[in-house]
């Protein structure tokens, strides 16, 4: 691909015309479109943002841009932790903000279809009285369920009810030429050729944009409640993970975390975790119609857990109790930024028999190169996500220190049989360790789809592939 076209004073006028008072250059840009909430992958200014209102407005900005070979970066609302929405290439930021609206809530079909601007904390009120909710739940409730489409967010309740892509049936996209098309629907299963679908679920806006997006509702379930389990150490934790999941309780989630992530919170929020007497906690989750229909689950756990080493249950069934946990889980990605001036991720799933390991080699991994390094995660479906932390280390140590770091946790990734990103995507950041996870048969068959769905490359390059 050619070097891309810079914006000038007449491809202004024009994205001005299509978007009047919502085109944005120079100056007048804010610099929080530089960056993802990821800064330590560097800072790209965009040379326009455009906010658009309409699928009619995507199709025309997507049309002049691939006519004039003008970079676009779609974004939604930043959230991303692998530069995914950064303008690495200059262009255009195409970004959905304005684009909140809640189009309907079918309750005979049981499902909604949004605008994909809309933020995942605020899809929720639309669905009170209904007796219905969307399962999918990132951790970062600010993100937009278009964003969370795009890069297929899992969260905590993944290991009962799964990620964001077993709930979308249906998109209206926008192609980098500017025709609009409509994948899926409100079936919930079809035979109907290849799944374009599933290849734009994921795809982080490299294959199209996304204009409206139909998603699948289930019964709300009536009760829940949350078992908290303290451990000596993070190993005999994370070696309950197995047993916890084939007890045959089902449970919604099942979260680890350390004493030191918990300390972070608590500092963070000024408040209290329910329990700071031990090294290692397991949070589980459980949902049922109601309390009388859980308790069996409760107690089958409760026993399980004292005897393979936990060295209390704690039951949380009010919402207050509740709060007190989940709002410190909730908060952890935030509160270690703070505890640090920069850090990087590694997002990485492996088979559920190797957390344990993996999570033994992470620490490891981190004195070998003289980086603090600390974890949380889904235990359930064995989605890690293990936190370099600069903290006091020379620019020269960190460089040093955090490449070895994400290096070797890559690499002990791919040794036991896992992947690159659980959740939060591949962006411009995890570039290469995708290749090296898949090999180049696998990367060349991506670019080959990239080529077929964007052939001037223009839709967000140089992210995934």
């Amino acid at each position: 691909m050619s070097a891309y076209k810079h914006v000038d004073a007449a491809d202004l006028a024009f994205l001005e015309g299509v978007a009047p008072g919502r085109v944005f250059s120079g100056a007048d840009i804010s610099a929080d479109y530089d960056h993802d909430e990821m800064t330590e992958y560097g800072h790209f200014m965009p040379e326009a943002v455009v906010q658009a209102q309409s699928a009619q407005e995507i199709c025309d900005v997507l049309r002049y841009c691939n006519e004039k070979k003008i970079a676009v970066t779609p974004r939604g609302a930043g959230t991303g932790l692998c530069g995914g929405c950064v303008a690495i290439h200059g262009g255009v930021v195409l970004s959905t903000e304005r684009m909140k609206r809640v189009l309907e809530v079918d309750t005979r079909n049981m499902t909604a279809t949004v605008e994909p601007g809309v933020l995942l904390m605020e899809f929720p009120k639309s669905l009170e009285g209904t007796g219905l909710f969307y399962p999918p739940d990132p951790g970062e409730k600010t993100a937009t369920m278009g964003g969370n489409a795009m890069t297929n967010a899992g969260g905590m309740r993944a290991v009962r009810y799964g990620v964001t892509r077993d709930y979308v049936l249906g998109m209206e996209v926008a192609l980098a030429d500017g025709r609009l098309i409509t994948l899926g629907g409100k079936t919930v299963k079809t035979s109907s050729g290849y799944s374009l679908i599933d290849l734009m679920i994921g795809s982080e806006g490299t294959l199209g944009f996304l204009t409206k997006l139909t998603v699948k509702l289930v019964p709300e379930p009536k009760v829940n409640l949350s078992l908290l389990m303290p451990f000596d150490d993070l190993q005999a934790c994370i070696e309950a993970v197995p047993q916890v999941l084939a007890c045959g309780c089902e449970p919604t989630a099942v979260e680890f975390m350390e004493r030191e992530v918990i300390a972070c919170a608590e500092k963070y929020l000024g408040k209290q975790f329910p329990d700071t007497s031990a090294d290692a906690y397991l949070l589980v989750r459980l949902d049922g119609p109601s309390r009388e229909a859980l308790t069996p689950a409760m107690n089958t756990l409760t026993d399980l857990a004292l005897s393979i080493g936990a060295k209390d249950v704690l039951l949380a069934d009010t919402d207050e109790r509740k709060e007190s946990i989940w709002n410190a889980r909730g908060a952890f990605l935030e509160a270690i930024k703070g505890s640090t001036p920069t850090m990087d991720e590694c997002d990485v799933v492996v088979p559920r028999d190797h957390i344990a390991a993996f999570v033994r080699e992470s620490v490891e991994i981190g004195k070998r190169a003289g980086v603090r390094v600390c974890s949380f995660g889904h235990a359930g479906d064995g989605n890690l996500h293990i936190y370099a932390c600069r903290d006091e280390l020379s620019e020269a140590d960190w460089k040093r220190g955090v490449h070895q770091v994400m290096d070797e946790l890559y690499a002990a990734a791919r040794r036991m049989d896992g992947e690159v990103s659980g959740e939060h995507g591949i962006g411009h950041a995890k570039r290469a360790f995708l290749q090296e996870s898949v090999g180049e048969t696998q990367v060349e068959l991506m670019r080959g789809i990239k080529a077929a769905f964007d052939p001037n490359g223009i839709l967000n390059p140089g992210k995934v592939v």
